[in-house]
């Protein structure tokens, strides 16, 4: 036995340098998250994600791009995320029970992370099917938000601050749709004028305790993409972008165009964030106001405190993701 002995040393160095070898990957996975270390969690506040324009059965990259969602949900300990809406092309569904809640989203929006809050807002698309089934999914679904076709939540931030959020439906006060109710179902049966004292009426809330105000809605105000000079368009900014500026709404979250862009008009308050590349993507373009236009799959990310809003366009390449644009709203 004394002869074997060092043969014995000599396997427990082996094993010991292979063990060590085994540990390098944790070495490589340190460097990824460092190379994303321009995104971060907050201490005190929250986080959560935009994204819209996306049920497509995982083609045009959306699995990709909710691949990347988990990746900085994860990285931000994300609070819930927010869709603006067309959630399934190219009719929306058809009941609770349709396929597409598995193929377009359940399926595909996997991550533990993405199982948080989801706050949703009706796209054109998704009235080409059955709104009721959308607003039904939410009580089937611990996830999915979207109680009624417009709708609040405050949201708390820290030490009893919130954020007011409201989701709202765009789709009745589009024109051509409405002389189309074959098509975008129960579009007229819609009270717009009803609609729109809610939203005067939530906005005019002067609660010391609420420090942020975001809308969401599926139409842009503002856009360089493909509907720039839509009549749609035009009437989006024209009736919702008074009301935003008299209630110093901060952020209007929105989708509609397939692409990705930050705009902020010079002489208004209200930041509008279009997150619209979930799956097929548009040419984009810039205009007055402009930040960042891009059509590039993605989602944006948000931080929020009681003092600043941090927000960031995340690019879905093929194996990874990319920070491609960020800026920040501050108190």
């Amino acid at each position: 036995m004394k002869n074997r002995h060092p043969f014995y040393i000599l396997f427990l160095l082996v094993i010991s340098f292979y063990s060590y070898g085994q540990e390098r990957p944790d070495h490589t996975l340190n460097k990824t998250v460092h190379q994303h270390s321009e995104i971060q969690a907050v201490k005190n506040g929250i986080s959560f994600l935009a994204i819209g324009d996306f049920g497509r059965h995982g083609a045009f990259t959306q699995k990709e791009v909710a691949r990347d969602m988990g990746t900085i949900a994860e990285i931000l300990d994300m609070n819930f995320t927010i869709s603006v809406g067309d959630n399934f092309y190219p009719t929306g569904v058809q009941s609770t029970q349709d396929y597409q809640w598995f193929s377009s989203f359940e399926n595909i929006y996997t991550h533990h992370l993405l199982h948080e809050p989801w706050f949703v807002a009706l796209g054109n698309h998704d009235y080409e099917g059955s709104v009721q089934a959308q607003i039904d999914y939410s009580k089937i679904s611990r996830r999915w938000e979207m109680p009624d076709r417009y709708f609040e939540r405050l949201i708390e931030i820290d030490k009893g601050k919130y954020l007011q959020l409201l989701v709202i439906d765009t789709n009745p006060f589009v024109t051509k749709y409405k002389a189309n109710p074959e098509k975008y179902l129960g579009i007229n049966d819609q009270d717009t004028n009803e609609q729109l004292k809610w939203i005067e009426t939530k906005l005019a809330n002067n609660d010391p305790k609420i420090v942020w105000k975001i809308v969401v809605g599926h139409h842009p105000l503002y856009t360089g993409g493909k509907r720039k000079n839509d009549s749609e368009t035009k009437n989006t900014e024209l009736i919702f972008e008074p009301i935003l500026e008299k209630y110093k709404v901060d952020a209007y979250i929105c989708g509609h165009e397939h692409d990705l862009q930050i705009i902020k008009k010079s002489n208004k308050k209200v930041m509008q964030f279009l997150s619209g590349a979930g799956s097929e993507l548009r040419e984009s373009g810039k205009i007055e106001g402009s930040l960042f236009a891009e059509a590039v799959p993605g989602f944006m990310a948000f931080t929020l405190t009681n003092n600043i809003l941090k927000a960031y366009v995340i690019q879905s390449n093929e194996k990874d993701f990319k920070v491609i644009y960020q800026t920040e709203i501050k108190k």
